[in-house]
């Protein structure tokens, strides 16, 4: 058996109503109506207006008469006003449904640009509303998705020409082997490890499949570590170091090795981007949280980048950061790995002057 559309369902409602509003009518009408008449003839000759007890079986059947004439009349005139009202309403109702159905169509299709148009009725409204927030996700991912698979391809390229290129020279006889090319080599096929390892993370973050172990962990120890750490590998005319961080702090509830791996890649990034000054890593408490900065004195991001800091793929300057060695992927795991230890990560920065990023973790 078919099933039938809303439309033809809402029509159908509409007509049953009045049919069942005319049918009861009709029915209480045909039953009281004469016997009312009746009633109100005995009425008028009990005052003595007139009798007319001989004619009233003549006035019943001539009153019953127009009745069901008038009655015929009422439900043929009354089926078409209110099929033809009930119709328009079906109509009005579906319209934005039927609109909806195309669009979904089109959307399945690639046409994600498509949105639902206003509409009269306030719950179509916003029905549409949520409707135009999805399709405008979707188109989104989607422009995403595309971004994600260029600048993946371009740096999966960039290091396999290289090796490629280095490789056929060595085939053909144009280079000889030397200590230095193999070095340059091996450069490059980390890069391709590290940019693969950090997929790897990036997607399993944003899938929720990374292994979180929260437990208490104490900052100040892993900050001090860190900072001498990277203090050690900076030059001599590079930027300096500094840690500020009082040693009472309260452990907070977050994964030692994941806390790591935010600092150790926000540490990074700074230090990468400042090639004179000072970068600060400061943590102090905040009410339930602790917040823990990487202040540098680099060159800054700006304004209308700075929205776009933790998507995948980013960069301000494309070709300096590829040359220096991050694939645009770290600031995305690092938001999520924030993310699922319960924090949330910021950035505050002014072109010129060098940048803040600060994340909180948990008091316990």
């Amino acid at each position: 058996m078919a099933k039938l559309s809303l439309g033809t369902r809402l029509f159908l409602s509409h007509l049953l109503v009045m049919f069942v509003g005319l049918g009861s009518f009709i029915c209480i009408a045909k039953i009281s109506s004469p016997r009312m008449f009746v009633v109100r003839l005995e009425q008028l000759e009990q005052r003595g207006f007139f009798t007319v007890r001989s004619a009233r079986t003549y006035l019943v059947k001539g009153f019953e008469t127009a009745w069901d004439n008038s009655a015929v009349w009422s439900v043929i005139f009354g089926v078409s006003a209110s099929g033809g009202l009930s119709y328009w309403a079906c109509r009005r109702i579906m319209k934005p449904l039927n609109q909806m159905k195309e669009i979904t169509q089109k959307l399945a299709e690639g046409h994600l640009e498509e949105r639902m148009p206003e509409s009269e009725i306030p719950e179509w409204n916003q029905l549409g509303n949520s409707f135009n927030l999805m399709a405008s996700s979707l188109e989104d991912v989607e422009k995403r998705r595309r971004e994600l698979i260029s600048d993946m391809t371009h740096e999966l390229r960039t290091p396999l020409t290289v090796v490629r290129g280095y490789l056929e020279e060595l085939a053909n006889g144009k280079v000889e082997s030397s200590p230095e090319l193999y070095v340059r080599l091996i450069q490059e096929t980390r890069r391709l490890e590290r940019l693969i390892h950090d997929l790897q993370e990036l997607s399993k973050a944003e899938a929720g499949y990374l292994s979180i172990s929260l437990h208490p962990i104490s900052l100040f120890p892993l900050l001090t570590s860190l900072v001498e750490k990277f203090a050690d590998q900076l030059m001599d005319d590079g930027p300096t170091i500094e840690l500020q961080c009082p040693p009472e702090l309260p452990p907070v509830l977050a994964d030692n090795d994941r806390t790591e791996q935010i600092l150790v890649n926000l540490l990074g990034n700074a230090i990468r981007y400042t090639e004179t000054g000072t970068i600060t890593v400061k943590a102090w408490r905040d009410k339930s949280k602790i917040w823990v900065a990487i202040i540098d004195t680099g060159i800054g991001i700006n304004p209308e980048d700075l929205p776009y800091v933790f998507e995948r793929f980013w960069r301000a300057d494309k070709s300096r950061s590829r040359y220096s060695g991050g694939t645009g992927i770290g600031l995305a795991i690092t938001r999520r790995l924030v993310e699922l230890q319960g924090g949330v990560i910021e950035v505050e920065s002014e072109v010129g002057k060098g940048s803040c990023f600060r994340f909180s973790l948990p008091v316990i």
